[in-house]
């Protein structure tokens, strides 16, 4: 089941994304940048993205396991906690933001987000030709549908 988040489940929405950008994050951040990213933080910034526009939606298995956001036509956000990921709820939550799109979708990963990558791809996203720099050493890359 995906539902829209709204006060009431923004916690465990928060929650679900710390923890998912944590474990993602960790092999090429510090500790401290990683320590960062709680869920009080995180709640923040996903309250500041429904603040302006964006949708963000819950994904519940046995118990709430992912978030995405849409923004028009651009797909952000999508984390599955670890323990659920390789299980086909990352797909689910792809095609459901696929559908929420207002065109054709698209979204940027981090050039080392090779996992994310075989997701996207084998869902028929491509690669754009636009980068984004977010260290001198790691580049986002968009891929587009």
């Amino acid at each position: 089941m995906i539902i829209p988040v709204d006060p009431s489940n923004l916690p465990e929405a928060a929650s679900i994304h710390s923890v998912s950008w944590q474990e993602s994050h960790r092999s090429f951040c510090s500790p401290e940048f990683i320590a960062l990213h709680n869920p009080r933080h995180q709640k923040a910034y996903l309250q500041e993205k429904i603040d302006n526009g964006s949708k963000l939606f819950l994904m519940i298995a046995d118990k709430p396991i992912g978030v995405v956001s849409v923004t028009g036509n651009l797909i952000e956000d999508l984390y599955i906690l670890p323990d659920y990921q390789h299980q086909g709820y990352g797909t689910r939550l792809l095609h459901f933001a696929m559908e929420q799109c207002d065109g054709v979708p698209t979204l940027w990963i981090l050039e080392n987000n090779k996992g994310a990558e075989r997701l996207y791809r084998r869902e028929g996203f491509r690669e754009t030709g636009r980068k984004n720099a977010i260290t001198d050493r790691l580049d986002e890359i968009e891929f587009s549908l």
